[in-house]
């Protein structure tokens, strides 16, 4: 490719077929609607034992269209989704988006304080959440400019005798949602409200804003990412042409729905062709197993940690893989030695296809490489997928280098964000026209490509820390450690774990009043963290230092203190 953008290398592993991204105009309740008319009795989707069709799963959707309507959402406001991989997530995502309104996921173990932010970031005056995540809104709705609560419940599309026995043993740890509040409805309760749905018309266009997912920009923190129905669309084309999906095959669908990479392969992708999702909502290498033995899904996928914890598990090397059509991974950056490994356990079990390393950004939905079958290169993500171009920039010139240089990754493609929400600047940034006239994502990834369009990751130039696959932003567990009284900086890194990829660890100088009693304090800022991240993101290890180190200008030194632990220094958890 030599650093050109010009050239498809997906032609030489994959043929004609992907010479030509075909995609719908259609919205994401359009594509679905399609589904739903040529194949109305196959699975829609599984969960937890029951089957949906295609043709009650559209039912469901445009039930709670109606009634989402009925409550007063319209086009362009925004709803923000706090829940796990259930079907009450697929129903309200296909129907927010059919009458036009912009659907806001989050993950449904957020911290309060992150909970607010999402919230007051994206506007959502209508919210939903499961009811044993539900103390998590209480303390800070009143603070927001949310009205309404929708609250599900794991069982909601149980069968009775399973809805029964649920309540009698994990539901009964549920904390009761407060009952006469008029701001706060149950979900069976609003399905049943629901009017009559009327003819479906379009009143949003597949390349308007349809989806919200919050990962990292141009700055540390979070960020809303706003997706168009085009864009998933897009994804789910280009994958079906060099994965073969096809209707009536199946996908484990444990990675969560907030996130790209779930979302958008293992829900909309499978969806568009006739495939369906065998929805998990929450995960343990007991429960994956379980499920790869009763369903034989079609398509596995998963971060690295995954992977790993499955070859730990003596009960993995009983799974049967001649079914499996396709295994993915991404989330984080796979070594040549665990994929040789799963590799060998598929064969092993009779399997017949090999694990397929995937490199992507929420910014552009989520994969935007992968590796060939048949042609991976070790220490290599792949090649751009089809529609999608890929070259690596000097990241001070702008300038298109060529194979075998350093720089800077840049996508582009159909399935391109809209933007960051309320940052225009972050979003000037992060999309560029080039001189060849497209508009390309500068990544923040820095990389190198050869001469025949294998894209290789290097590091990254944004600090982000990927922990079991999720993204973890230093300088917001920085800002939350700084915050508390016993304080007075904080510097955050990620130092290697061999189960979670990576782990956090923070060097912590503390104020006058700290003490001396180093476990007391360790374990108050711990406390402190839980209370306001996300469990990925709470520092497993904390080392006090009476100074940190500081460049020439006054800042911190984080890649200084990287390099002393990665010498040798403490361990996670120490």
């Amino acid at each position: 490719m030599m650093g050109s953008s010009s050239t498809q290398p997906w032609l030489r592993y994959y043929g004609d077929r992907c010479a030509d991204l075909d995609v719908p105009d259609q919205t994401l309740y359009e594509m679905l609607a399609a589904s739903a008319s040529r194949w109305p009795r196959h699975p829609g989707l599984i969960y937890m034992g029951m089957r949906m069709t295609f043709a009650t799963l559209l039912a469901q959707v445009d039930r709670c269209a109606a009634a989402l309507a009925a409550a007063g959402v319209a086009r362009g406001d925004s709803v923000t989704l706090a829940l796990p991989n259930i079907p009450n997530v697929i129903v309200l995502f296909y129907a927010l988006n059919r009458i036009g309104a912009r659907i806001v996921m989050v993950h449904p173990l957020s911290s309060p304080t992150e909970v607010a932010h999402y919230l007051k970031e994206t506007g959502s005056t209508f919210a939903v959440t499961v009811d044993m995540f539900y103390g998590r809104f209480a303390p800070i709705l009143a603070s927001t400019p949310v009205k309404r609560l929708l609250i599900t419940r794991v069982s909601d599309y149980l069968p009775r005798v399973a809805a029964i026995g649920f309540a009698l043993t994990r539901g009964r740890s549920i904390d009761p949602v407060p009952v006469g509040d008029p701001a706060i409805v149950t979900w069976r309760r609003f399905m049943k409200s629901a009017p009559t749905a009327g003819r479906y018309e379009r009143v949003i266009d597949p390349d308007d804003g349809a989806v919200v997912l919050f990962s990292g920009g141009t700055t540390a923190l979070p960020k809303g990412i706003e997706l168009s129905s085009a864009a998933f669309n897009s994804l789910a084309v280009a994958m079906t042409m060099i994965g073969g999906f096809t209707s009536g095959q199946s996908v484990l669908a444990i990675l969560p729905v907030f996130h790209g990479f779930g979302l958008g392969l293992c829900i909309h992708t499978a969806l568009s062709v006739g495939a369906h999702p065998i929805l998990v909502p929450e995960f343990s290498v007991k429960i994956y197993i379980d499920n790869l033995v009763k369903h034989r899904p079609s398509y596995i996928a998963g971060v690295p940690t995954l992977f790993e914890a499955l070859l730990r598990d003596s009960r993995f090397g009983r799974v049967d893989f001649s079914q499996l059509v396709g295994a993915y991974c991404g989330g984080d950056s796979l070594t040549a030695d665990l994929k040789h490994r799963v590799d060998g356990a598929i064969a092993g079990q009779s399997g017949t296809v090999e694990l397929v390393e995937g490199y992507g950004l929420t910014e552009c939905v989520t994969a935007c490489v992968l590796s060939p079958l048949g042609h991976y290169r070790d220490g290599s993500m792949g090649v751009p997928i089809p529609g999608v171009l890929v070259k690596v920039t000097d990241p001070d010139t702008g300038a298109t280098l060529p194979a075998g240089q350093y720089g800077e990754i840049c996508i582009t493609g159909p399935t391109l964000m809209k933007g960051y929400i309320n940052d225009p600047e972050a979003t000037a940034y992060a999309l560029r026209t080039h001189d060849d006239g497209r508009t390309w994502l500068h990544s923040g990834d820095t990389g190198w490509m050869d001469s025949d369009g294998y894209v290789y990751f290097r590091g990254r130039i944004k600090r982000i820390i990927k922990v079991s696959g999720m993204s973890v932003y230093p300088m917001q567990v920085e800002q939350v450690l700084e915050a508390h009284p016993l304080v007075w900086r904080a510097c955050v890194i990620g130092t290697p774990d061999d189960y979670q990829m990576a782990s956090v660890k923070a060097f912590v100088v503390l104020g006058p009043d700290a003490g001396g009693d180093e476990a007391r304090v360790r374990d108050e800022l711990t406390a402190h963290c839980r209370k306001h991240l996300i469990k990925w993101a709470v520092p497993r290890a904390i080392e006090f230092r009476s100074e940190l180190p500081t460049t020439l200008v006054g800042k911190i030194a984080y890649t200084e203190l990287e390099r002393e632990d990665h010498a040798g220094g403490e361990q996670p958890g120490a």
